[in-house]
């Protein structure tokens, strides 16, 4: 393999030293469907000489099988590892492969060009160094090389490599490659993308993958392996903002108390003076503990325990920063979402919102609008659909310790999680801080609020008949058991109907299923149940649909 040398005979210990002391750079495909990422990942492992000999064979084998390449290898089918990615041809779920050179280590993540997928791209790119954008020379700019360029952009990813793919379909034409780079060039230059590189190249056959092809004479620029293995990633990490997230209080005994975490940007060392958040407690690091041994000094990226000179109430989810050079701190926060669920969501519902260690109860509040991704334009909305990327307005329950997404990704990023199955349905960026107090989120709270923090139309159902009370109580215990939200109104709550539908009118008025027990009937009810004996009830609760 390509990063091998004479050290893995002669000292293997120390070969995989250096082997682990290599930069990492992470790295995502993406682009249009058909553009052909999984293939130009297959061969970057293919030239660079790392796939072992039974892969080779078995890829060869199941070339001949899927017969998507005329006979000839399929690189692609390295990568699309699930059967129905091999039986349609695409790419559905993230797949990550791993490979190195002599200079650097790679993790690179094959992303789905499919709109319905682009929640997958956005999680791939999340961790990302740079993105490989990948275009069909035949069909240029697409709406999915503009989605997934703005996703790119909106995550923080500063170097991005555009590779013209399937060059030798239009003769390695320099004029067709002038007029895709200009069409891109002019697309993202409302966007926030710092180093862009243009690379012409035929993933199928290797040409300016690994070397410059002599089939276009007219390109002066890298090859695409020369770029990965030299782009510049140092600067890209904040060692300003010493900010660490507390995963874990470890205290294995009574002589020692520390505090475990992946340090998310800065840099710290013993004697630094440390402020735990949101205690505004502070105290003197001690020492800098890892499985090594201890450090002088620790910085961005590196998983440490700290141990402080002070016994401070310190807890998983605080953050330890600098006093001098602390984050934001608030209850309510903008950001940018994208939404990654099939079932559209409404400001109001209740969500977990996880960022960095810390995990809270919060809500959409507000939608300020969503981005067009082709366009750039902004429209209104008043609810997120899958894929949808808008700015929304967002308040938690307690507050949190966070910075803007721009200036510190790792404490900038948060997930959406669904609190009653446990799945993430949305990530966001923040934008900046809220007021919590402020005039203008004083607004009345709607209807529409009310029924997606409940997840329920409100209504009054009145229940009458001999056997009236029992029914109130049996139609409780179903919209009890569907999850929603019931009261009962008997006659212990007034002494006649008119004073018991104002108080369920009152109820429905707050977002809740007002069950009140009546005399006579009321056209003020939305649904009207009578029964007189047992049998009389099961048939009106069972034919309930509320």
């Amino acid at each position: 393999m390509s990063h091998q040398s004479d050290l893995i005979s002669e000292d293997i210990n120390e070969y995989l030293k250096q082997h682990e002391q290599k930069e990492l750079l992470r790295l995502l495909t993406c682009g249009s469907v058909d553009d052909g990422k999984s293939t130009l990942i297959g061969r970057l492992l293919h030239d660079s000489q790392m796939i072992y000999e039974d892969q080779l064979e078995a890829i060869r084998k199941d070339s001949v099988k899927s017969g998507t390449n005329e006979g000839e290898i399929d690189l692609a089918l390295l990568v699309d590892g699930l059967q129905a990615e091999r039986e349609q041809g695409i790419t559905i779920d993230v797949a990550y492969r791993y490979f190195s050179t002599a200079r650097r280590k790679f993790i690179i993540a094959d992303t789905p060009g499919h709109e319905q997928y682009t929640r997958n791209m956005a999680t791939g790119a999340s961790t990302a160094d740079l993105a490989i954008i990948l275009i069909d020379a035949r069909h240029g700019v697409l709406t999915q090389t503009k989605r997934h360029s703005f996703i790119a952009s909106l995550l923080g990813i500063n170097h991005v490599v555009v590779a013209i793919n399937k060059m030798d379909l239009v003769d390695y034409s320099e004029e067709r490659y002038n007029e895709i780079r200009d069409d891109y060039l002019a697309f993202t230059s409302q966007l926030k993308l710092q180093d862009i590189q243009f690379v012409p190249l035929s993933a199928l056959k290797g040409t300016n993958v690994v070397s410059v092809s002599e089939l276009t004479p007219w390109f002066t620029g890298k090859p695409l392996m020369e770029i990965l293995e030299t782009v510049s990633i140092a600067e890209d990490r904040n060692f300003e903002d010493f900010r660490l997230p507390i995963q874990y209080v470890n205290r294995p005994n009574l002589n020692f108390r520390g505090f475990c975490g992946t340090i998310a940007s800065g840099t710290v060392k013993p004697g630094d003076r440390l402020m735990a958040l949101p205690s505004g407690k502070s105290s003197t690091v001690k020492s800098i503990v890892t499985y090594e041994g201890e450090l002088d000094e620790a910085f961005v990226d590196q998983a440490v325990t700290l141990t402080l000179n002070d016994e401070i109430d310190i807890s998983r989810g605080d953050m330890l920063v600098k006093p001098e050079n602390q984050p934001l701190m608030g209850s309510a926060f903008s950001a940018h979402v994208v939404w990654m669920a099939e079932e559209p969501i409404q400001p109001g519902k209740l969500f977990d919102i996880k960022l960095g260690s810390k995990v809270a109860s919060g809500s959409i509040q507000k939608i300020e609008h969503t981005i067009d991704v082709n366009t750039m334009e902004k429209s209104a909305a008043d609810q997120l659909d899958l894929n949808s990327i808008a700015l929304c307005d967002l308040h938690m329950n307690q507050t949190l310790a966070f910075d803007p997404y721009d200036k510190n990704w790792a404490t900038g990023a948060f997930i959406v999680i669904d609190r009653l199955t446990n799945v993430t349905v949305g990530a966001g960026m923040i934008v900046d801080k809220l007021a919590d107090n402020a005039a203008d989120n004083w607004e009345p709270v709607t209807d529409a609020e009310r029924r997606a923090r409940l997840q329920q139309v409100p209504a009054i159902v009145a229940c009458t008949g001999t056997a009236g009370e029992v029914l109130a109580q049996a139609v409780e215990r179903k919209l009890f058991n569907l999850g929603r939200t019931a009261v009962v109104i008997g006659n212990q709550a007034a002494d006649d109907d008119a004073g018991r539908l104002q108080i369920a009118q009152a109820l429905k008025n707050a977002g809740l299923l007002a069950i009140v027990t009546l005399e006579k009937p009321d056209q003020a009810a939305d649904t009207l149940l009578s029964a007189a004996d047992d049998g009389d009830i099961v048939a009106q609760v069972a034919a309930l649909d509320i």
